[in-house]
C-alpha cells in the first residue's frame, strides 16, 4: 500500500512509501482511507516547532476519514463497509483530557492516516455523517471538534451571544458555522476584504480587516462574549481588548508564533482565558448529531491526491485557503 513518510524534519522530507498492507488485531480496525485534510500543526511539526524531539520516520496526518475493511476479532462498534473517522487523540474518550490520551495523538505521538490503509483500536473510530463525502467528513477531526469544544462544549455559547473568529481557516470557519447554529452573532476578521465577503455570506455580521484597522481590539471593544482565539501571541492582546468583562477567550492556535502577554487585562476585566486542545470522542458524536441534524456541510478549499502533499503542504503555508484543504487518498 501507498504511504506518506516524513524521514526528518522539513517538507523535503516528506516521501511516498510501500508498505504491506497492515491486519487488525483483537479489538482492532483495519480502515481504508479515502480522504485526510490538513491541520496548521502539520507545518509545526515538520518545522520542527511542535515537537523537537519527534521521532522519525513519522506517518503524518491526524485527520482522515474512510470505510471499515475489516475487522478484527472483538470489535462491536463498527462493522465492515462503515463509513468512518479517526478521533484524533486515540484514547480521549470522554470526561476530562488525562496524560495518557494526550499522548495517544496521530501524526504525532503515533503514526498518522496519510496512508492507504491504517489499523486503529476500535475505540479511536466515530460514524460519520451520512450526508457528507469523504472529503468533507476527514475535515471533521480536529478543527471541527476544537470549534466544537470551545463553542458548545466548554464555552456554552447561547442565543445571542456575539462570538468573535479570526481569518478563513478550518477552525474558524467551523466556530462561525457553530455560532450561527446556536443563535449567536459573529464578527469575523481578515486581512482580505475579498474573504470577509466570503465570511459574511457564511453568516458572519460584521468583518473587520485587521491590516486596515490594527487595532481591532478597540473597536469591537465589550461587544464580544467570546473569543475564537487562533492566532496566539501576536493576536491575544487584540482580543483580551475585545471582549467583555466576564466574557471568555478560548486559547486554540499559534498562527502568530510564541511570545508574552500582559496579564493584567485577564485580572481588570475578570476574563476566562482556556486552552481548547481538540476535544473527546464523546464531543466529537455529540457534534456529529448537530451535523447531521442541520445538515451542514464543512467548506472544503481545494482536494490534492496523496502524490502531492508537499505541495498540499506549502499551499496551507501561503494562506491563500479559505477553509479546509484535502488529501484525497
Amino acid at each position: 500500500m501507498k504511504v506518506i513518510e516524513a524521514k526528518g524534519f522539513g517538507i523535503e522530507n516528506l516521501a511516498m512509501v510501500e508498505r504491506p498492507e497492515p491486519k487488525p488485531g483483537p479489538r482492532e480496525v483495519l480502515v481504508r482511507i479515502r480522504a485526510c485534510s490538513l491541520n496548521y500543526r502539520e507545518l509545526l511539526i515538520l518545522r520542527g516547532h511542535y515537537n523537537p524531539k519527534q521521532r522519525f520516520p513519522l506517518v503524518p496526518l491526524s485527520d482522515g476519514a474512510g470505510e471499515v475493511a475489516e475487522v478484527g476479532d472483538g470489535v462491536t462498534r463498527v462493522k465492515r463497509g462503515d463509513r468512518v473517522a479517526a478521533i484524533f487523540m486515540q484514547r480521549w474518550i470522554s470526561g476530562a483530557v488525562t496524560e495518557e490520551a494526550a499522548r495517544s495523538t496521530l501524526g504525532g505521538d503515533i503514526d498518522g492516516v496519510a496512508a492507504e490503509y491504517v489499523v486503529l483500536h476500535e475505540d479511536g473510530l466515530v460514524h460519520v455523517p451520512a450526508h457528507l463525502s469523504f472529503e468533507e467528513a476527514a475535515t471533521l477531526p480536529c478543527a471541527a471538534v476544537t470549534a466544537w469544544n470551545a463553542l458548545l462544549e466548554s464555552g456554552r455559547t447561547q442565543f445571542g451571544d456575539t462570538v468573535l473568529v479570526m481569518g478563513s481557516g478550518g477552525v474558524s470557519l467551523f466556530a462561525l458555522q457553530f455560532a450561527k447554529l446556536a443563535g449567536a452573532r459573529v464578527i469575523a476578521t481578515s486581512s482580505s476584504d475579498a474573504k470577509l465577503e466570503r465570511l459574511k455570506q457564511l453568516g458572519a455580521s460584521e468583518g473587520i480587516n485587521y491590516r486596515s484597522v490594527p487595532e481591532w481590539g478597540e473597536r469591537v471593544a465589550g461587544r464580544v462574549d467570546h473569543v475564537v482565539e487562533v492566532g496566539g501571541a501576536g493576536t491575544l492582546a487584540q482580543s483580551l481588548r475585545a471582549v467583555r468583562r466576564g466574557g471568555r477567550v478560548s486559547l486554540i492556535g499559534v498562527l502568530t508564533g510564541y511570545g508574552e502577554t500582559n496579564p493584567v487585562l485577564i485580572l481588570m476585566k475578570s476574563i476566562s482565558v482556556q486552552g481548547i486542545y481538540v476535544g473527546s470522542r464523546a464531543m466529537f458524536e455529540t457534534m456529529n448529531h448537530a451535523v447531521a441534524a442541520n445538515q451542514l456541510r464543512p467548506i472544503v478549499d481545494r482536494v490534492f491526491p496523496l502524490e502531492q502533499m508537499r505541495e498540499a503542504l506549502q499551499y496551507m503555508e501561503s494562506g491563500a485557503h479559505f477553509g479546509k484543504i484535502v488529501i484525497r487518498v
